[in-house]
């Protein structure tokens, strides 16, 4: 086994620690203040975004899984309910529509 030190500085799932541990691996971990968490949250939610559009087949579904947590994670965070959530998400769509026609604007002026 490899006993290179590796840093990852960046938030994890609950669950994390103890996996590690099972795997009889060393680790280090700290619990972020409520400002701090909030910007992890945040950098972890652009993170999964991004793994979002380099998913191909049925890793899309645990990357689109991975964003949905994080927004549910933030939401909770911040005391908004997913209720609040789907109904804005729906006012938006009433207004300015979905994506549906696949619409890609390409000027105006």
């Amino acid at each position: 086994m490899d006993k290179t030190k590796r840093i990852y500085k960046k938030l994890v799932r609950d669950k994390i620690p103890e996996i590690i541990k099972n795997n009889r691996e060393s680790f280090e971990t700290r619990i972020l203040d409520d400002e701090e968490f909030e910007v992890e949250l945040k950098k972890k939610l652009v993170e999964e975004a991004k793994e979002v559009g380099l998913a191909i087949n049925e890793e899309l579904l645990e990357e689109l899984a991975d964003v949905l947590e994080l927004v549910k994670s933030i939401a909770d965070f911040k005391n908004i309910t997913f209720l609040q959530i789907e109904e804005r998400r729906k006012e938006k769509l009433e207004k300015r529509g979905g994506f549906k026609k696949k619409l890609f604007l390409e000027w105006t002026n």
